[in-house]
């Protein structure tokens, strides 16, 4: 049943929290662990049937009806498969039982809200779990305590409320025009209203605070610091899938299940889209700060997915749900990386690198492996999407937008092989001489990530998704 998704985490956080919790303490790590791989398995194995079963207590315990389709299912696919990622840095992050136990906690409480926001199917019961999601966030990023991470979670906080405003706001307006706010209500309703004042506003304030948490540009000046703040853990959680469940999971939702696609809509998607596809990958390449850099390089690839909305197609749907699921592995697998370079070499700055692949051969060639995938070079998953994202533009007569999307992919390579160069590749720096790989509990994951980034690109499948445009381009 889908609201065991939320039901069972929210448990496992009560369970070990009880009386008995020192008893427990090192329980939280692998019971999260566990939950967060079982929710992966069943999102790909469990039967189609079994979504739709009757929802009976949980239902009437939640209070809302669960939605579950393919975009649902993606998303906790997604959120299980970065959730157990980020536990596992965790668990090479830190030897402190105590500080597991706490990060396990607000691991899993993240994941019943991230699951929440993917089940939702109303307007409210989305903001509620988005709320819970983004509390989770403030205190992982804080998780440190150090005055960077402080001042990070503070922009963040200030942004991430400003945003909850207008979605607030927004909810409340389409409240009073729909006189409900259930997905299937407001599909009826909303499309009919036209140009509606209420509906206008609401549709841009919507916007607006969806991509404050999505870190669009002119919205991202939170990301970067919040990412390269953060605790080694918490990064990958947040770039892997946070701010793209709290943020362009429902942007997509929101676009395919409430408004229609209209030329005002897929204006807005467009702009947004190349400002971040543009500027995010120049400012990537001026970049020092290894997970900086990696900062905005997540702002570029989410303009991708945003694009691919703005194409108003059923293939540029396809295709930025696409690039949402290998953007959170092929992220999640370069913030792994980072972690495993900073923990070993003590520094994250690329200009005090160099030669770590001698060393570190295992976090060399799955780095390499990642930034092929996100720059867009085949046959790796991230091509395939980036592809399927470009042919929509360009069969919507967007071409001026497609020939962006292919320009940003050339200055993703260039930054990427940047820090390839100044990381990786060359003579071993000095000072680096005792460097060795890293803890098992980061190879695992990179070694996973590395694997499904491939695996995805060269399946047969492919074929299929080449010919879904195939004779419709002019």
């Amino acid at each position: 049943m889908p609201a065991l998704f939320i039901l069972i985490p929210l448990a496992a956080v009560l369970l070990v929290n009880l009386p008995l919790r020192r008893l427990l303490t090192p329980a939280a790590f692998w019971l999260g662990l566990l939950l967060a791989l079982a929710q992966a398995a069943a999102a790909v194995l469990v039967p189609d049937h079994a979504w739709i079963a009757p929802l009976g207590v949980a239902t009437r315990l939640l209070r809302f009806t669960p939605t579950a389709d393919l975009l649902t299912r993606v998303a906790l696919l997604t959120i299980g498969l970065v959730g157990a990622t980020a536990l596992m840095v965790a668990r090479a992050w830190t030897a402190d039982p105590e500080r597991r136990f706490r990060f396990a906690n607000l691991a899993l409480l993240a994941l019943a809200g991230m699951n929440g926001v993917a089940l939702a199917s109303d307007l409210f019961s989305l903001y509620v779990f988005l709320e819970v999601t983004a509390v989770s966030a403030f205190i992982l990023i804080a998780f440190g305590g150090e005055r960077d991470a402080l001042e990070g979670t503070f922009k963040y906080i200030l942004l991430s409320a400003a945003a909850s405003v207008l979605i607030l706001a927004a909810v409340a307006l389409l409240f009073v025009v729909a006189g409900s706010v259930s997905f299937g209500a407001l599909h009826d309703v909303v499309p009919a209203a036209g140009r509606d004042p209420l509906v206008a506003a609401a549709l841009v304030l919507l916007l607006a605070g969806l991509f404050i948490k999505s870190g669009i540009v002119p919205f991202h000046g939170w990301l970067p610091d919040a990412y390269s703040a953060a605790p080694a853990p918490a990064s990958v959680l947040l770039a892997g899938i946070v701010t793209k469940t709290t943020g362009v999971y429902i942007l997509m939702r929101a676009v395919t299940a409430v408004f229609t696609l209209d030329a005002t809509v897929r204006a807005l998607l467009l702009a947004g889209g190349t400002l971040s596809v543009l500027i995010g990958a120049f400012a990537a390449l001026g970049q020092r700060d290894m997970k900086r850099m990696l900062a905005y390089s997540s702002i570029s690839q989410v303009g991708y997915i945003i694009l691919g909305l703005g194409a108003g197609s059923i293939l540029g749907v396809a295709g930025a749900l696409f690039h949402f699921f290998n953007h959170a592995v092929f992220k999640s697998l370069l913030f792994v990386n980072a972690a495993a370079v900073e923990q070993q070499a003590g520094t994250r700055d690329m200009d005090r690198l160099g030669g770590v692949a001698e060393r570190m051969p295992v976090t060399g060639t799955t780095s390499v492996i990642g930034f092929l995938s996100c720059a867009g070079i085949p046959p790796l998953a991230g091509f395939w999407s980036k592809l399927v994202v470009i042919l929509a533009l360009w069969q919507a007569g967007e071409r001026g937008y497609a020939a962006v999307a292919v320009l940003a992919s050339l200055v993703t390579i260039a930054y990427f092989l940047s820090m390839q160069r100044r990381v990786f590749f060359g003579k071993l720096a000095e000072g680096l001489a005792g460097l060795r790989e890293a803890n098992p509990w980061l190879l695992v994951p990179a070694c996973l990530l590395a694997a499904v980034t491939v695996g995805v690109g060269v399946g047969p499948w492919v074929l299929d998704i080449l010919q879904l445009p195939a004779g419709s381009l002019p």
